[in-house]
């Protein structure tokens, strides 16, 4: 296979398994003049076991925006080049959205190599409705921040999909818990395709206790997948803006932030709501 000169290929790789890599993706890597890629060290294990030996250069969130530049030579210049991940599909959340948007810019084709992602391979897995799901990706950091963000997907009709860290499951969980409620339906996924791969489902009070007693569940980066939230009706959400100002204010949120996000579930000013939430807290 000759691929055209001055493509770039978004190459999406295993993310566990590497026997999960498609022909179309060795054929690709083995014939581009280079592989710019998240984590040089990763991706040669994946090289490796193909046998390809096409030269790398790093590209990742902290040297994309100068590396641009350089590739775009490259590419203008006649070059082919695939764009990789440390695993699954590049862009979701991972760096390449610099290079792909100013490759689309110069007139340079764009061309998609696709395959694993974990966020399709949770929800083939959690047993909860995929007609229609939003991707959140990572959750803020902090806590209030979180919960925050929370209340806002709570609201949502259709299924979540979000990632976290291994060692910020359990206060995410208790998050969760605590904006969500006891019976409200996950799925957490760990290690997907790989060797210990294990999904844990059900209402949040019954997996909490279990991925607690299980040492293992801190281990890598999970995908953690939110059953569907609160349905609309036809006049809007089922709470009125003062009983939501209301809940948010006993979360503990300022009142700022509680406008913010009920403004945002029911479509009216955040200057309207803010006189309320203040009068909430004072009462």
């Amino acid at each position: 296979m000759s691929n055209p000169a001055g493509r770039l290929y978004v190459v999406a790789t295993p993310i566990g398994n590497l026997g999960d890599v498609s022909i179309r993706a060795r054929e690709t890597l083995a014939d581009v003049d280079c592989i710019a890629a998240e984590d040089t060290r990763q991706t040669q294990k994946l090289l490796s076991h193909l046998s390809v030996r096409t030269p790398m250069i790093s590209l990742h969130e902290h040297n994309e925006e100068r590396r641009v530049e350089m590739l775009m030579a490259r590419l203008l210049a006649g070059e082919s080049i695939a764009l990789v991940s440390d695993a699954g599909t590049p862009l979701i959340s991972d760096p390449g959205y610099r290079l792909v948007r100013a490759a689309r810019e110069a007139g340079v084709d764009v061309v998609a190599i696709p395959g694993p992602s974990s966020v399709t391979a949770a929800l083939s897995v959690a047993g909860l409705p995929t007609d229609r799901f939003f991707f959140e990706g990572f959750l803020p950091v902090r806590s209030k921040a979180r919960r925050e963000r929370l209340t806002v997907l709570s609201a949502m009709p259709h299924t979540v999909v979000v990632f976290e860290a291994g060692r910020r499951l359990h206060a995410t969980l208790n998050d969760m818990r605590a904006v969500l409620g006891d019976a409200h339906e996950i799925a957490v996924c760990r290690e997907l395709t790989k060797r210990f791969e294990a999904v844990t489902t059900g209402p949040l009070a019954d997996v909490i206790p279990r991925l607690q007693a299980d040492e293992n569940a801190v281990r890598g980066e999970l995908v953690i997948v939110l059953g569907p939230g609160r349905e609309k009706s036809g006049s809007g959400l089922e709470l009125t803006s003062t009983e939501l100002l209301r809940m948010l204010r006993a979360e503990g949120l300022g009142a700022k932030a509680s406008a913010r996000i009920a403004a945002t579930l029911t479509g009216e000013s955040v200057n309207a709501l803010y006189p309320i939430a203040t009068e909430l807290a004072s009462g």
